[in-house]
This record gives C-alpha cells, sequence and structure tokens, in this order.
C-alpha cells in the first residue's frame, strides 16, 4: 500500500527481458541501506517487487500481468520514474490510499501553465467515469492528486511547484501515456452497488460519502 506522495525520481539503467516477464534496475537517492529483498515500491505507480540492491540502485521484476497494464514504452533505459516505497503502520497518511496496481492508461490532453503552477488535463477510457469525481482523488503515475475538473473521459488536476519539481509530471507532453489508478474506496463502493438499478452516479458515490 502507497499514499502517492512520491519521495523521489530515478531513472532507469537497464531493462531486460526473461522469458515472459522483465528485470529493471533503477538509479535513485531512495536509502538502498534501509531496502529488503521482497518488499514492494512504487515505480510510476505500479507495486514491483525488490529482488536486489546495491548503494544508489535497486531491481525489480516486472510480470506479464503488469507488462500487460502499463506502456512499456515508458519502462526503457534512461526514462525517469516516480518512486514511492511502501507505506509502513503508523506513517501518516498524506495522500490518499494507493494499491499500487494501475487501472487504465490514460493519455494528456495538454499540459499548460496556470500563474505558479500546471494544469495537467487527461483523456481516459470513458467506462471508469464513474469513478471520476470533482475533489476526488486519483494517482497519476503514482502521484496522489485532486481532480479540479471531469467530464466524460476528461480530467484536469493541477500541479503545484513542488510537485512539479519532485515528479517527473512536469516532462509531460500532449499525446503521453500515465498510468492510472482511480480511488480504490470509490472502486469498492461500485462493487457493492453492483445489480442496484440505480446506476452509479456521482450523487450515489457522494451519498455514500465519497
Amino acid at each position: 500500500m502507497f499514499t502517492g506522495l512520491i519521495e523521489t525520481a530515478g531513472s532507469i539503467r537497464s531493462i531486460t527481458r526473461r522469458g515472459n516477464y522483465f528485470v529493471m534496475t533503477v538509479e535513485s537517492s531512495l536509502p538502498t541501506n534501509e531496502f529488503q529483498k521482497g518488499e514492494s515500491i512504487a515505480c510510476n505507480g505500479t507495486c514491483l517487487t525488490v529482488i536486489d540492491f546495491e548503494k544508489n540502485r535497486f531491481s525489480v521484476e516486472i510480470s506479464q500481468e503488469t507488462a500487460s497494464r502499463v506502456d512499456m514504452t515508458r519502462f526503457q533505459t534512461g526514462c525517469r520514474l516516480n518512486l514511492e516505497r511502501a507505506l509502513r503502520l503508523g506513517d501518516r497518511l498524506g495522500g490518499h490510499l494507493v494499491s499500487g496496481h494501475v487501472d487504465t492508461i490514460g493519455k494528456v490532453d495538454y499540459l499548460k501553465p496556470i500563474g505558479q503552477s500546471l494544469e495537467l488535463a487527461v483523456l481516459f477510457d470513458s467506462r471508469f467515469d464513474a469513478l471520476v469525481i470533482e475533489k476526488g482523488s486519483i494517482a497519476i503515475d503514482g502521484v496522489s492528486l485532486t481532480v479540479n475538473q471531469c467530464r466524460t473521459s476528461w480530467l484536469t488536476v493541477n500541479l503545484i511547484p513542488h510537485t512539479s519539481r519532485e515528479t517527473t509530471l512536469s516532462d509531460l507532453k500532449a499525446g503521453n501515456s500515465v498510468n492510472l489508478e482511480y480511488d480504490l474506496v470509490g472502486k469498492y463502493i461500485i462493487k457493492s452497488q453492483q445489480g442496484d438499478s440505480r446506476g452509479i452516479t456521482e450523487e450515489t458515490l457522494r451519498g455514500s460519502g465519497w
């Protein structure tokens, strides 16, 4: 489990296919002396397992399921990644609950300055419309963000200067793909409502306290 508060951005040093999965080595400023083999780390919002590490570097495995869910062109040598270690029991939850399981791929509509901040607009599959509400939470490339505006298949978020500096989101351009994970609580609410003839709308989500 993660919070969507990025600790640092790293860069991919190598990625190798091994049968039906990949091994990726990442260079970063994370304190690898605190790592343990088998622990989880979110790379651009994708929960991956650490299999090896040394000073300033760690390696993870990418399963065939993960590879089928993400845009593997974003996992190439030299690409930058948002990195977050798993949440520890008792830590402050400064973002929102993020599982590290990517729901779908979105496409950047635009990234433009608004005052000292940036506005990021993302296009996504309309079947996920019920999971996106104004002032709700979403993880984009692993970054916990608040939805400012939304309509069918489209949403915007605001990137404050700190987020622009500390993550890779300010590097995005129109047409780039991004990993999207919708709010975990919202997904459980929708699951619990399946079979309700009223369907799931923004009103029913708000009525459920979300």
